[in-house]
């Protein structure tokens, strides 16, 4: 299980005083009320920032850092990823996973067939989508529907699916 999780991608700076546009990677944004501080990816290290000011426009978030005052210093940022740690994570309810958990896991028919793993989760209007990729195979969509996700286990790797009838020609191209 992955330690930290991905909350927000920066994309842009925003005004003159070191506030930057967030792109949010999580169903709730406005949980950035609540953090004080969040975990910034630089590609060579993760620095600790601290938040002193949210705000909200359109479907971004604008975040402004103790640590930087002005838009000459954010402007390195762009496209960075920011991470919370597990413990400021937002408590899940039941029958929800973290993404970054489901990532890996193998996936399984309800007949017992493997299917590939869970390589990445697209986030729609109406549910999430399972892509099962297997190597050499056309990847399946899998819609994270109850009809469909029969059980997750994710300490044990795996997540049972049943594929319903016609997904896997829809998936072909």
């Amino acid at each position: 299980m992955e330690d930290l999780l991905k909350v927000g991608v920066i994309t842009s700076t925003h005004g003159l005083k070191g506030e930057v546009k967030v792109y949010p990677t999580t169903d709730d944004p406005k949980r950035f009320l609540q953090l004080k501080e969040i975990l910034l990816d630089t590609g060579k290290e993760k620095n600790v920032l601290h938040i002193t000011n949210v705000k909200f426009f359109k479907n971004m978030v604008i975040l402004k850092f103790k640590e930087y005052n002005d838009i000459n210093e954010v402007e390195p940022l762009r496209q960075k990823e920011l991470f919370v740690t597990r413990e400021n994570a937002v408590p899940l309810e039941e029958n929800e996973y973290y993404i970054a958990d489901l990532i890996g896991l193998l996936a399984v028919s309800d007949e017992g067939e493997a299917l590939g793993e869970v390589a990445e989760v697209l986030q729609s209007a109406a549910n999430d989508i399972y892509v099962i990729r297997k190597a050499g195979e056309q990847d399946i969509l899998v819609p994270a529907i109850q009809d469909c996700v029969k059980a997750v286990d994710i300490s044990g790797g795996k997540i049972v699916l049943h594929l319903l009838p016609g997904l896997r020609e829809a998936n072909q191209k």
